[in-house]
């Protein structure tokens, strides 16, 4: 077996092993789009003209997939730091390249199987969000997302040294995020300058093309632009993860 088949085994095996986080990693998604489909429904932004719920669910979906891909393995790092099981990943063969595309294939998973859930919901009648034609484009989004946030988890976990760290950094970067990119409120109904300010952030991006390919709210275009700012982001995590990440807790 090889370094990255072991590596990816028993993540799955830590990952399911907790019942009560994998619940919640894909419920928590499908109970904010029911509870804004319930508050939100047949209601419309004036600027725009689209339903509220073309936005909230678009972005509840991606706020989630980017949350669990940054979570999931900032923590993983910081424990696997802390319990020395990295100093002993080291020691082996296996290449820093297994530890993460473990992860990321994992993330990957994750998301995947959000992502139908999600998409199987907002297609019943009371919420009729997805085109059929389109659901499809929100694969290359949605790769490109949790490969986005997973360099950001890196980042995250190779400065925090405990789980309180983790989840303070986290929080911290994710939750403004969330407001300020529109996944909990319209971007077409906050001011000019703060919809400037929200294309310095990943999930603005995340955001614009999943809501094109789940509910129709922009053409092929916007699809393309979202791709291309994740893509830069990417590489701009990448590049800074790769400074940062320690196998030790000194090094």
């Amino acid at each position: 077996m090889s370094a990255y088949t072991a590596l990816t085994a028993a993540g799955y095996r830590a990952q399911t092993r907790d019942k009560t986080t994998v619940f919640f990693t894909f419920a928590f998604p499908l109970i904010f789009l029911v509870v804004f489909g319930l508050i939100f429904r047949g209601q419309e932004v004036e600027e725009s003209g689209y339903s509220y719920l073309s936005y909230t669910a678009a972005g509840v979906l991606s706020w989630g997939v980017a949350n669990t891909a940054v979570f999931s393995l900032a923590f993983t790092l910081m424990q696997w730091r802390a319990d020395d099981i990295l100093r002993m990943i080291r020691m082996s063969p296996a290449p820093l390249s297994s530890v993460i595309g473990s992860r990321y294939l994992l993330a990957l998973g994750a998301a995947l199987v959000q992502s139908i859930l999600f998409i199987g919901v907002a297609m019943l009648p009371g919420f009729g969000l997805v085109p059929g034609s389109r659901w499809p484009l929100l694969i290359p989004v949605l790769i490109l997302g949790v490969t986005t946030f997973l360099m950001l988890g890196v980042i995250i976990g190779s400065i925090a040294d405990t789980p309180e760290s983790v989840a303070a950094v986290a929080n911290f970067l994710m939750l403004p995020m969330a407001f300020l990119s529109g996944s909990f409120f319209p971007l077409d109904a906050m001011p000019e300058w703060l919809r400037k300010v929200s294309l310095i952030m990943p999930l603005r991006y995340l955001n614009d093309a999943v809501s094109a390919g789940l509910t129709g709210r922009g053409d092929l275009g916007d699809i393309g632009a979202g791709c291309a700012g994740l893509a830069v982001f990417a590489v701009v995590f990448a590049a800074v993860a790769t400074r940062v990440f320690r196998w030790t807790k000194t090094s």
